[in-house]
């Protein structure tokens, strides 16, 4: 699975990064970022910044998504 932000929607809020810290990051901009294995997907965010995620984080990735206030987060298979 596949997961990305679209920075243009995010408000900032934090709530991704706090349900799932090992998906989700924010950065020093106040909006949040995927990240894999310690990567931030931040050059280029977005559409092209897709990350992979495991199985064993999929519960929590779409808890971020249903629960974030910008609707931002877009999960692919």
């Amino acid at each position: 699975m596949k997961v990305w932000i679209d920075q243009d929607l995010c408000t900032g809020d934090g709530l991704c990064a706090e349900i799932c810290p090992d998906v989700f990051t924010m950065k020093d901009d106040g909006l949040a970022y995927v990240q894999e294995d310690g990567r931030v997907f931040d050059d280029p965010g977005g559409a092209l910044g897709l990350a992979n995620f495991g199985e064993e984080h999929l519960e929590a990735v779409i808890e971020s998504a249903e629960e974030c206030p910008g609707e931002c987060i877009f999960i692919e298979a």
